[in-house]
């Protein structure tokens, strides 16, 4: 393992994650992707899982000259056999797992509980769940092993919603509310050889789907950000001038994954979000206003 070089205003000789191995999910467009191109500008060698063979096959093509780090493999991460698939193939191409980030998700598009039948109701949760909380108990039912050998870690993607309301209906909500307590449990039961996180992040331009439960699989969350941006609308968070591409949410996941500078943190939660936690109660906060 290279030795990670302080962090400092000029840019490392190597990449932070130089040598590492990490196996991303749901990690062919959107944030996972964001992360896996980000993962790889830092030295690290990268497996992806996948359900979109064709976006797989157009990440190894924006990876240019790093697409030799990268192994993608199809599978959907509610299959145990394809999440300890993709572990296996990971260990086989890079000799070894240093970081899991459980990453694929589906949105409800703030379907409210007002505007859902009960068998819509129980439909949407069992899908909602089936991708958001039980493909990651799998991912990291299918890892830890491999992430103990290396005192590894696992960076959960969790979402403003994991502490606040309304960033999408009562199912989303409860899903990422659970992947918060998964966080918890996770880095006390892994605890002191693999560190557990998670990143909250705000809303962002991704390709981000609904559920096919409630016939919202083929809606993008990119283009609701495109009718807010075409209405003049902005977010209500203070930095509302912050950007809402994945791109620039990959920092912290490199912080978290990096043993030099985050070899004590476990259990935490980083959010990422605008700072919708200190909103108040004005639309806005007005500081540069004055």
């Amino acid at each position: 393992m290279a030795e990670h070089v302080p962090n400092t205003a000029a840019a490392p000789a190597a990449g932070w994650l130089d040598g590492d191995v990490a196996l991303i999910t749901g990690g062919a467009s959107g944030l996972g992707r964001a992360i896996t191109l980000r993962y790889l500008a830092e030295g690290a060698s990268v497996a992806v899982l996948d359900r979109d063979a064709a976006q797989l096959a157009a990440l190894v093509e924006a990876a240019g000259g790093h697409a030799d780090r990268v192994l993608t493999v199809t599978g959907d991460v509610r299959s145990t056999e394809d999440l300890h698939g993709a572990v296996a193939g990971a260990v086989e191409r890079f000799g070894r797992l240093d970081v899991l980030v459980p990453n694929a998700g589906i949105w409800d598009y703030h379907r409210s509980l007002t505007r859902l039948s009960g068998g819509e109701l129980a439909d949407a949760f069992d899908e909602i769940f089936s991708v958001n909380v039980k493909g990651y108990l799998l991912a990291v039912e299918a890892a830890w092993r491999e992430l103990v050998k290396t005192r590894g870690s696992i960076i959960m993607t969790l979402s403003n919603s994991s502490f606040h309301t309304n960033g999408g209906g009562p199912v989303y909500t409860a899903s990422k509310h659970a992947c918060l307590g998964l966080v918890r449990e996770f880095a006390y039961e892994l605890a002191p050889k693999v560190r557990v996180n998670g990143v909250a992040c705000g809303g962002m331009r991704t390709q981000l789907r609904g559920p096919e439960s409630l016939g919202l699989q083929e809606r993008r969350i990119e283009d609701s950000f495109a009718r807010a941006e075409a209405a003049g609308a902005r977010p209500h968070v203070p930095l509302y001038e912050a950007s809402v591409e994945p791109e620039d949410f990959t920092g912290t996941y490199v912080l978290l994954a990096s043993r030099r500078d985050s070899g004590n943190i476990t259990g935490a939660v980083v959010p990422v979000d605008g700072g919708i936690a200190v909103r108040g109660f004005r639309s806005a906060a007005g500081g540069t206003d004055l």
